[in-house]
C-alpha cells in the first residue's frame, strides 16, 4: 500500500540553507517522520567543502538541521543517522565532531565506505527524525 493510499500525503522540504539537488530531495516528510537524504558538507554560502573530515562532519550535520528545521523538527527528533565515508580511516575525526551534536542519548547510527567518489568529498549523513 502506499502512502497515497493509507491516507499518508508526501511533503517535499526544501530549504536553501543546505545544498539541493533536482535529482533527489533534501527530505520527505510522511506524517511525523522526517527522511533526510544524504548530506554532504558543502557549504552553501561559499559553493564549497571545508578542508577535513572534522569541517565536513560539522557543516553536514549543520546542513542536516537546516533541513529539519525546514520540516519543523531538530536533532532532538532524529531516531537514526547514517554515515557514509570516502575513507573508512576518517572514523575516528568523524567521530570527533559528531559526538559534539549528540552529546548525550543519541540516535541509531551506522557508518559505511561512501561507494561513489567524489574529489573532495568525505562524508555523507543522512537521518530520520520522528516529530513530537
Amino acid at each position: 500500500m502506499s502512502t497515497r493510499e493509507a491516507g499518508m500525503a508526501r511533503e517535499i522540504i526544501t530549504t536553501p540553507q543546505a545544498p539541493r539537488s533536482p535529482l533527489y530531495s533534501q527530505a520527505v516528510k510522511v506524517g511525523a517522520q522526517v527522511f533526510v537524504s544524504g548530506t554532504t558538507g558543502l557549504d552553501v554560502g561559499t559553493g564549497t567543502l571545508p578542508d577535513g573530515i572534522g569541517a565536513q562532519t560539522r557543516q553536514a550535520l549543520a546542513n542536516c538541521a537546516a533541513i529539519l528545521q525546514a520540516g519543523g523538527g531538530g536533532l532532538a527528533d532524529v531516531v537514526e543517522v547514517g554515515v557514509l565515508l570516502a575513507d573508512p580511516g576518517d572514523f575516528a575525526g568523524m567521530n570527533e565532531e559528531y559526538a559534539q551534536w549528540f552529546p548525550t542519548d543519541p540516535p541509531a547510527r551506522y557508518a559505511a565506505k561512501l561507494g561513489a567518489e567524489i574529489p573532495g568529498l568525505l562524508v555523507s549523513i543522512r537521518m530520520t527524525a520522528v516529530l513530537t
